[in-house]
């Protein structure tokens, strides 16, 4: 009996310490736009994981000088935005660990609100956006948020004009 040859997966990824997708970071928007209109990927996957560090740096009130703590920043935004939901949280890591997953959300929000992302969708319903967050103990993915093409955003962030 012959299996059938699966199909072959294909990636091409962008890291950056803490995987966020910032508006004005144009390495991140460089990539998003070569992913989207030259390579025309059908999903795009925020990928996080528990234990990092920059997230846990991201808590605590140390200063990283500079150029880190601009970065940082980012993250905690999200924590602000969360903040009733992770101030209830005592353990660290139950805390960190579910600062890793909104901030995986949040991330996956800031690339449904670029123009690259929004034509894409209104022109070629794609690509679909996913939020996870990988177990480095277990190695198990759990995913934790997801766009399909043309999901509806704030109003605020929808451009008209496509």
């Amino acid at each position: 009996m012959k299996l059938p040859v699966p199909t072959p997966v294909k990636f091409f990824v962008h890291r950056n310490v803490a995987n966020l997708v910032i508006n004005t970071d144009v390495n991140v928007l460089s990539v998003l736009d070569y992913a989207v209109n030259h390579l025309k990927v059908r999903h795009i996957i925020v990928c996080g994981h528990y234990g990092c560090g920059g997230i846990k740096a991201a808590i605590t009130n140390h200063d990283f000088k500079p150029v880190l703590n601009m970065w940082l920043r980012n993250i905690k935004d999200v924590y602000r935005i969360h903040r009733s939901e992770l101030d209830l949280i005592t353990d660290e890591e139950k805390k960190t660990n579910r600062l890793t997953e909104l901030n995986v959300m949040e991330q996956v929000f800031n690339l449904a609100k670029t123009s690259i992302i929004q034509r894409a969708w209104k022109h070629e319903q794609r690509p679909d956006l996913h939020g996870w967050v990988y177990g480095l103990q277990n190695g198990i993915i759990k995913p934790v948020f997801e766009m399909k093409a043309g999901a509806h955003i704030d109003d605020l962030y929808e451009y008209d004009d496509l």
